[in-house]
């Protein structure tokens, strides 16, 4: 599954809403609602975990991935030394990362396209992309 850096992960693209997310993928292994009252949807077998923003109409607005098979600019992530990933984000022009610790897991936030990649043990372990915010301060929703 590739990551499509302020669009989404694979066919999931920021603005959908929850109908359109289970026609791609069918239903999810579990549903619940967080505490502002967004829908969140896990796919296990994808190892996805889906946001639905309750403020938006239930649209899609952020995913957590740790799926193996998760790819950016075609190269793997899950599992690369942050180190050889870095150089493919840098190349592509992905850069200005801030960076906070918490016990092993460091995590490297760019705001530009809202990703953060979790480090651990200097390996990538888990990535979130958000939707972005536009010049008028709104969601850039890409559905």
């Amino acid at each position: 599954m590739e990551i499509n850096l302020r669009s989404g992960i694979d066919k999931l693209l920021f603005g959908m809403q929850e109908e359109d997310v289970t026609l791609l993928y069918g239903k999810p292994s579990r549903t619940y609602k967080d505490e502002d009252k967004n829908t969140i949807y896990l796919y296990n077998d994808k190892k996805l975990r889906l946001t639905f923003y309750a403020d938006e109409d239930f649209r899609l607005g952020y995913i957590i991935a740790s799926g193996k098979d998760l790819k950016l600019f075609g190269q793997p992530v899950i599992g690369n030394k942050w180190e050889a990933l870095t150089k493919v984000l840098l190349q592509n022009n992905v850069k200005d990362f801030e960076q906070e610790n918490y016990d092993s897991v460091e995590n490297f936030f760019n705001e530009a396209n809202w990703a953060i990649f979790q480090v651990e043990y200097g390996e990538v372990i888990r990535v979130e992309v958000g939707a972005t915010i536009n010049s008028n301060d709104e969601f850039d929703w890409k559905f």
